[in-house]
Order: structure tokens, then C-alpha cells, then sequence
């Protein structure tokens, strides 16, 4: 594949060398040189929505409501080749606007169906369509792609990105590395729906969020598309491409789809048979699941030592035990559907998703979520007394860098934060707030400050300002009381 870069270096050799060329060849050179991204002067959307931590994550100036992508992947050769279409709304008037698109060769561009011009520096594709967007105009651009997706190293030294496995490939995105392998608004501020279209070789399978709408094979390729029809950030868009089994059956009204890699068939057949009883107890405490489909991807991948919560499926790299199951299925309410405005408000994820954790307990036999904070608190309940001392090293809601926001403040004492407005709220409210939390934010974003006004709004007179002082917002580890 020759880059666009190097398109340009040679039409401008031939023009410098053959001086009398035809008008028509000019013509042609001049629609290389523009095609490729010369020319872009236009007033950009944003090249990024000042996220604290990624601050060149999404864009400003629009709103993607739909993704239609369509990947075709070999394994053996790491080539993928993609054709993204987006749909957005302009939040104002654009003459040009940014896309995250992180490696990969850009082959074509158009924006309404017409040639656009871009270029390329680092992560941005900076688009400039043939005619000017007007404020609340409904405009889809499409992006031809190709190339070998990359693996993004985070800052805090996980990968994520285009993750290689023994017999295929996963996908995962938090928090930037969904860009590595289609380009868009990737922040989760900006969620959308998705239908995704996958070709890989027969014998392999293609799993992603949502449902499978059709699965096909002809000429030795296998295709598989999926249609997620809720919003969804980018980071929590995944495709799985492996040998695996699947497992369709019901949970309820829901259909529950898992995709597991043999080596991990036997260790996770008994936890992933309770996911319709993990579903029946968070309907319980968090109100009724907010997607149309349900399910799990048991991979191998050797570089991935993380669960994830992609929408609908979450991610395990390896048998996940019951404690994990419960953690990533809560996200589905905290997290996925309810999604941070900014990655400054992980806790809101992480913290929740823990606290559920203490509640299966709770509910199930083992300690009460009281017990676990007391242990917590007092440096018993981890191995070794490090451990214990990490999780007072910043306030949750205010990790000091990228590099942390997976911290453990972020998610243990998060989850202490919501221990604390327990006993300050009483059971009946409090329980209360977790089912209206996830109902008032339902398939939007939220911050800190949301949920701080939501809780004062719910429990007037409370006394909460402790716990926001000391728990959520202190240096230091509170004083017991």
C-alpha cells in the first residue's frame, strides 16, 4: 500500500521532471494532492474535548449518533481493511472537523457522498468536506481505511487496542485504544449506536456487542454483523475474532450469547451458567438491565491481564470467577449505561462495580458491605499491609494522572464513598438511589457533581458533606466515625 505521503512525493517528482504534461495529468496530480490533505484551511469541530487526562480524546464541534462499520480481517497476515460510515449532528457551523484515528493508511474520504480533503497528524484526521456543515445539520462522513491496527500502550503500561491472540484477535478500548481500529469521537462523552460488520476466514468467528443479526459463509470467508442499538462510548466497542464455542440461551426476556475459547470451556462453564441468577439479583438492586441482549467473551490473551466491560458482552481474559462476573455485569448499569462524562469520573464506574461486589456478599452469605469497609479501613482486609495503605494514596473522584485512574482509590474507596452515604441515608433511601441513579442517567453521561446534587436532591438533610469533604474529595485517609 503506498501512503498518502508518499502518492504525493511521487506526483510532485513527475511533475517536477515532466514539465509539459498534459492538463488532464495536472488535473490529476492536483486531485491527488488535495484528496491526501493538502488544503485543509477550514475552522475545525475541535481536536479534543480538554478530557483532564486525554486531552486530544474526541473532538469538538459534533455529535456521532450512529457507526456502521465494516471490517474485513486475515490473522495470518494482521491486515485489516475497514470502511467506517458515522452519522453526526454539527453543534455548530463546521468547515472542517476531527476524527481519532490512531495508525492505519486513510485511502478515501467523503462527506456526504462527495470527495472530501483531509490530512493526518498523529492521532487527528482532520476533515474538510466539499461544502460547509450548518449548526444542527445531520451529516455522515465515510472513512476507507486500511492496515496493520495497532496495540496501544496505556499510560499506566496495559494494552489495549488491536490485541493479537493465539488463533485470532480482541479489540478492547478503555480508555483510548478503540481508535486504533476505526476512526471517530472516541471519548466517552460522545456515545452513538453501532452496526458492525466483520469478515474473517472461515473456521473463525467474529463476536461483538449487541446482537447477531446474520452470520454467513461463502468462498471460504465468514461474515457476522451486529447491531447494538443503544448508545455506546467507544471504549466499550470490542470484536473478538477466534475459534470459539457458542452458547446461545435466555435469561428471562433477554437473550444471552457467550463466545468462549476451548482452553477456557471447562473452568468457566459453572460461572457463566449463573448469569441469569447474577442478572435476577442486580435487576434487584439496580432496576431492570438496560440493554435488549446479554452474554460474555472468555478470550486468551496474553498481553490483556484485565476484565472489561464492553456493552452487553464484558470481556474476560481467562475464567472469570463469580466475584468478577458480578463486578463487570453491575457496569452494565454503571458505566455503560450510565457512562462518565469525563475519565476524571472513573470512581463512578469503578467504585460502583465494587460496591457490588460487597452487596453479592452481603446478600449471599458472606460479609456485609459494613464488614468489608471496616476491613478496609483498618489495613485487614488485603495481604499485605501496602496494599492497604494504597488505597488512601489519592481521593477517588481526583486521580493525579492518566497513568491512574485504574488506581485502587478509584475503586475501593469509591466504593467506601458509597458505604459512607449509606449510613448516612439510611438503607430504604439508599438502596433507593442506586435503582433512581441508574434510571435518572439511562443511556446517557454523568459527572461527580451530578450525582453529589443527585444525592442531596434525594436525601434533603442528610448529612453528606462529610462524606464528600473526607471520602470522595480528601488528601488524606479520614478519621473514623
Amino acid at each position: 500500500m503506498v501512503s498518502c505521503a508518499r502518492r504525493i512525493a511521487i506526483v510532485a517528482r513527475s511533475v517536477r521532471l515532466v514539465p509539459t504534461l498534459p492538463a488532464a495529468t495536472l488535473l490529476a496530480a492536483a486531485l491527488v494532492l488535495t484528496a491526501c490533505g493538502g488544503g485543509v484551511h477550514g475552522t475545525p469541530g475541535g481536536s479534543g474535548v480538554r478530557d483532564p487526562y486525554f486531552p486530544k480524546a474526541g473532538n469538538g464541534g459534533y455529535d456521532v449518533t450512529h457507526y456502521g462499520l465494516r471490517l474485513a480481517y486475515d490473522p495470518d497476515a494482521h491486515h485489516l481493511t475497514g470502511t467506517a460510515t458515522l452519522t453526526a449532528r454539527a453543534a455548530k457551523d463546521l468547515s472542517a472537523f476531527n476524527l481519532d484515528l490512531l495508525g492505519m493508511e486513510v485511502e478515501k474520504v467523503t462527506v456526504g457522498g462527495e470527495t472530501a480533503r483531509w490530512n493526518r497528524a498523529g492521532q487527528e484526521l482532520t476533515v474538510r468536506p466539499h461544502d460547509d456543515i450548518g449548526r444542527d445539520e445531520t451529516f455522515r462522513v465515510t472513512v476507507r481505511y486500511s492496515g496493520a491496527p495497532e496495540t496501544v500502550t496505556d499510560p499506566d503500561g496495559s494494552q489495549e487496542g488491536w490485541l493479537r491472540t493465539t488463533d485470532g484477535v480482541l479489540a478492547l478500548g478503555e480508555p483510548t485504544g478503540s481508535m486504533a481500529w476505526f476512526p471517530g469521537n472516541h471519548h466517552p462523552s460522545d456515545k452513538a449506536a453501532y452496526d458492525l460488520t466483520v469478515t474473517v476466514p472461515q473456521g473463525l468467528r467474529a463476536v461483538s456487542n449487541g446482537e447477531l443479526r446474520s452470520e454467513t459463509t461463502a468462498r471460504g470467508r465468514t461474515t457476522s454483523t451486529w447491531h447494538m442499538a443503544r448508545p455506546m462510548a467507544s471504549y466499550l466497542a470490542t470484536v473478538a475474532i477466534g475459534r470459539f464455542g457458542i452458547s446461545r440461551s435466555r435469561a428471562g426476556n433477554l437473550a444471552v450469547y457467550t463466545a468462549v475459547d476451548p482452553a477456557e470451556a471447562a473452568a468457566s462453564r459453572a460461572v457463566l451458567g449463573r448469569i441469569p441468577e447474577v442478572l435476577r439479583w442486580a435487576e434487584r438492586r439496580f432496576g431492570p438491565y438496560p440493554f435488549s441482549s446479554t452474554g460474555a467473551i472468555v478470550d486468551r490473551a496474553a498481553s490483556v491481564g484485565y476484565a472489561l466491560e464492553t456493552q452487553t458482552r464484558p470481556v474476560f481474559p481467562g475464567a472469570p470467577d463469580i466475584t468478577l462476573l458480578v463486578h463487570e455485569f453491575a457496569h452494565q448499569w454503571y458505566g455503560d449505561s450510565v457512562t462518565p462524562k469525563s475519565w476524571r469520573d472513573m470512581w463512578l464506574n469503578e467504585g460502583f462495580a465494587t460496591y457490588a461486589e460487597w452487596l453479592w456478599e452481603e446478600d449471599h452469605g458472606g460479609d456485609s458491605a459494613q464488614e468489608t469497609f471496616d476491613a478496609l479501613y483498618s489495613g485487614e482486609y488485603f495481604d499485605t499491609e501496602e496494599a492497604g495503605e494504597e488505597i488512601w494514596d489519592f481521593p477517588p473522584a481526583d486521580p493525579p494522572s492518566a497513568a491512574r485512574i485504574s488506581d485502587p482509590p478509584v475503586y475501593w474507596r469509591g466504593a467506601m464513598v458509597l458505604q459512607k452515604v449509606r449510613q448516612a441515608v439510611g438503607d430504604d433511601r439508599f438502596f433507593s438511589m442506586l435503582r433512581g441513579w441508574a434510571a435518572e442517567y439511562r443511556y446517557g453521561n454523568a459527572d461527580t457533581a451530578d450525582f453529589t446534587a443527585y444525592v442531596e436532591q434525594r436525601a434533603p438533610g442528610a448529612d453528606v458533606e462529610g462524606v464528600w469533604d473526607e471520602w470522595l474529595y480528601g488528601e488524606e485517609k479520614p478519621g473514623r466515625s
